[in-house]
């Protein structure tokens, strides 16, 4: 939808459910992005469906969505929930799914660009529990010393390769 042409229909979605509950929505997108399937469901699943454009070429398809919706219900293009199981997996395999909300919380802040000092600061700890907990990032990550290998940088890259608006 224009104008930006990425999430307003999520939007108008959105806005509808909040000022008449009872309208469904089917979006028609052309985006397989699992997160935006996961917007238009965030508060609440009945009388929405999310269905990809390339795939709508069987009437009876649409119209078996449509009524399904109308019905309260919701439908969720196949090819959109292959992604988000194959997002699933991917987090699950992470090493990042390893860490403690406080490694995580210092691997953000180092991903900011902030020093032992400033991550201290940050979180309200020591300078030395700071260097533990990146120690122990270190070690549940695999990242070993290597000559040619920043450390801190390697661990940040993990955590923006992985990292999910």
């Amino acid at each position: 939808m224009p104008p930006n042409g990425l999430d307003e229909g999520i939007q108008a979605a959105e806005r509808l459910r909040n000022t008449h509950p009872d309208v469904g929505v089917v979006v028609l997108s052309q985006y397989a992005e699992p997160r935006y399937a996961l917007a238009l469901l965030e508060s609440g699943t009945a009388r929405r469906a999310y269905l990809l454009k390339e795939r709508v070429d069987n009437l009876a398809e649409l119209v078996a969505a449509i009524r399904a919706v109308a019905e309260g219900g919701s439908v969720i293009d196949p090819k959109v929930v292959e992604g988000l199981v194959a997002e699933k997996a991917r987090v699950e395999e992470s090493p990042l799914h390893q860490l403690t909300p406080r490694e995580h919380d210092v691997l953000r802040e180092m991903a900011e660009g902030r020093n032992n000092a400033a991550i201290a600061a940050a979180l309200f700890v020591t300078e030395r529990s700071v260097e533990k907990v990146i120690h122990s990032i270190f070690l549940k990550l695999g990242i070993a010393w290597e000559p040619t290998v920043h450390k801190r940088v390697a661990a940040v890259i993990l955590y923006l390769a992985d990292d999910r608006p």
